[in-house]
């Protein structure tokens, strides 16, 4: 028997693309996945194919390749499909030290549950820009699919995903 399939099936949150990424999160980006041991060298980038995405994704490979850092591939997904098959198989591909994401909650946790249902993708060596960091993320995704996801705020803070929460830590804790 199949096993059922890892579609959000009823988003009660809008599909709306996400803002901008800030000076201050990209550089907290950088210093997190810099601070992780065994050392992260290199990384597999994915977003959603908004520009505000698109733009953060492009702005991390600049500065992670500046400090010496590879980017094996960049894969992008869309807010809403049929399937996340595709991507999330080519995003879990070439066994990275790191994934490094942007996108829309909608699209990401389409995609995070895609990739949790399919492949050996592991949350806890995946970072993420401030847009896959809010409460919709942990509730669309549901339990369990993204635990130990961290990633970087606007403001420069941190924040975690558990199994029913999101911590937030701010920038004076970096």
């Amino acid at each position: 028997m199949p096993s059922p399939s890892p579609l959000v099936r009823a988003p009660q949150v809008a599909a709306a693309a996400p803002a901008g990424h800030t000076a201050a999160e990209l550089a907290t980006l950088i210093d997190l996945l810099a601070a992780r041991r065994p050392r992260i060298e290199a990384v597999t980038l994915g977003h959603g194919r908004d520009p505000a995405s698109t733009a953060a994704v492009q702005a991390f490979a600049h500065a992670w390749r500046a400090r010496g850092g590879a980017v094996l591939t960049v894969v992008s997904w869309p807010e809403t499909a049929a399937s996340w098959l595709r991507p999330a198989r080519r995003f879990a591909a070439g066994d990275p030290d790191a994934w490094v994401v942007a996108g829309a909650a909608l699209g990401w946790a389409q995609m995070s549950r895609r990739l949790r249902h399919s492949t050996t993708w592991d949350p806890a060596r995946t970072f993420a820009f401030a847009s896959i960091g809010g409460t919709d993320i942990v509730r669309l995704a549901g339990p369990g699919t993204l635990d130990g996801l961290r990633g970087a705020a606007a403001d420069g803070g941190t924040w975690q995903l558990g199994r029913h929460s999101i911590t937030y830590a701010g920038p004076e804790a970096s």
